[in-house]
């Protein structure tokens, strides 16, 4: 402003505008424009707006989308200003300079960024959700399954209008994953949601600008139920407030100390209950009204559930290696047995199996499913075991002794080839009838209680495994000295007849 005082000062005490200029320093033209000026009030600040050079013009949105998507991915793996220009000039045929496209991507990032510190410093509009309308979240929390802690899970559907919430533990957030959570929640309210509002799930559905992109299993789901969704904008979780805050309700009050299960499936139905029990005389935070009475508006106002449940599997085709094993869900491996070397099987991935079928649309073999980066290897034992019985001299080497407890592995590796041979097709015959894990736990008893894996035994045990019942323990010592004198008694009485 010194520089503006010295000239307009000048201009009237009658100086010229060439001197003027010479003895302040600026041009001729900036001179001419101050001495014009008639307003010298501030001018308020641009805001909200980006100058955008004209070149750039056509492919802003397609820039601003890149940067957008970037916030979702990992740090190391963001596009740079070169990636920008090198994209815009292979795909869209862009004829600019990189420096033009440097500063534009430099500009939106501190806008972007000063735009999410926006939305975080200002306050949200209380939204109204009619009855019958859900929002889906996922969750995570440890698990402890068979005595071993495991990181898992849990899609949870929360119906804003009542507050009740419910869950269902899965160990991914696949597209099966949230189908069958689904499933299992709209059978449990009885009807379907009229409106279900999704985060930007990227196994489901995303958003990206103004198109939204969903996986086909899902546009499958949601055409089958007749749902209707939509997913929210990044980064804006004020439109899914009530199931945001209810995944860390459901973490806190539902999952500490860490659940203890065997069958996930089984917590899963137990879990909808005591979901739906947290609710019964607790008031909506807002509305006064008990959540579990607004809950039966939201059921009344459900959509009727199909004929038919959905199928929430996703159908691969694999073909099998020489020894009839196959990858499927990332580096897992899997068995269809050696009948099936080198052939073709249809592959049905679920949300806690996956089922193989074979070219005649028989079930080959069922397993559970595997997850994580690891790689795994599920091979059937079962199927093993059947060729196993026919070539016992690759008893050693085999997946079948891998899997069997040592006690039972010391004591087949102790047998000669023919006995060895007759307890292999025993435990076979056993596994055929009542399931791979009873007929091993039927071995394991037949080998405590007769030293052996005689036939008769092991399906006798076996048969006790798979009924579910086991040994009953006391909590004292069971005392038999009574049966001892009542024996006395009788041989003493028969003596003296």
């Amino acid at each position: 402003m010194h520089k503006i005082e010295d000239i307009r000062r000048l201009g009237r005490g009658g100086a010229s505008v060439a001197s003027i200029a010479r003895d302040t320093g600026v041009s001729e033209p900036t001179v001419r424009k101050y001495l014009r000026e008639v307003d010298l009030s501030e001018r308020p600040p641009e805001v909200g707006r980006s100058p955008r050079s004209p070149i750039l013009e056509p492919y802003a949105e397609a820039i601003d989308s890149w940067l957008a998507e970037d916030r979702r991915c990992w740090h190391k793996q963001r596009h740079t200003a070169r990636r920008v220009y090198d994209r815009l000039v292979e795909e869209m045929g862009f004829e600019g300079s990189y420096s033009t496209v440097q500063r534009y991507v430099k500009r939106r990032r501190r806008e972007l960024a000063a735009g999410r510190d926006a939305r975080e410093a200002q306050g949200y509009l209380l939204l109204d959700w009619a009855p019958g309308e859900c929002q889906v979240d996922f969750g995570q929390a440890d698990f402890r399954v068979r005595g071993v802690v495991q990181r898992g899970h849990y899609l949870v559907v929360t119906f804003p209008h009542s507050n009740v919430g419910l869950a269902q533990v899965f160990w991914g957030e696949t597209a099966e994953c949230v189908c069958q959570g689904l499933r299992d929640v709209f059978e449990f309210a009885g009807g379907v949601p009229l409106r279900a509002v999704f985060d930007n799930a990227t196994e489901v559905g995303r958003r990206v600008g103004a198109r939204v992109v969903t996986s086909a299993l899902f546009r499958r789901f949601a055409a089958h139920y007749g749902l209707d969704y939509s997913f929210t904008n990044p980064y804006s979780g004020n439109e899914k407030g009530s199931v945001e805050n209810k995944v860390g309700a459901v973490r806190r009050n539902l999952f500490v100390p860490v659940p203890a299960f065997s069958d996930v499936r089984g917590f899963n139905a137990r879990l909808l209950g005591r979901c739906l029990g947290r609710s019964e005389g607790r008031a909506h935070y807002r509305k006064g009204a008990c959540e579990s009475e607004l809950f039966e508006e939201d059921r009344a106002a459900l959509s009727p559930l199909p004929p038919a449940p959905f199928a929430c599997v996703a159908w691969l085709t694999r073909k099998c290696d020489r020894q009839g094993t196959f990858k499927a869900g990332g580096e897992h491996r899997y068995s269809a047995g050696p009948a099936y070397a080198s052939r073709e099987v249809a592959v049905a991935m679920g949300a806690f199996d996956v089922t193989v079928v074979g070219d005649g649309g028989e079930v080959v073999t069922a397993y559970e499913r595997e997850w994580g980066d690891a790689p795994t290897d599920s091979a059937d034992p079962l199927l093993q075991l059947k060729l196993l019985c026919n070539r016992p001299g690759g008893w050693r080497d085999s997946v079948v002794r891998g899997s069997l407890p040592d006690e039972l592995v010391a004591y087949l590796d102790s047998e000669g080839p023919a006995d060895l041979r007759a307890d292999l097709r025993a435990l076979r015959d056993s596994a055929a009838r009542r399931g791979w894990s009873a007929a091993v736990e039927g071995a394991l008893r037949s080998l405590g209680a007769t030293g052996g894996v005689d036939a008769a035994t092991l399906e006798l045990s076996a048969a006790v495994s798979a009924s579910g019942c086991g040994r009953v323990e006391y909590d004292e010592p069971v005392d038999l000295a009574d049966y001892d004198r009542a024996f006395e008694l009788l041989e003493g009485g028969a003596a003296s007849a």
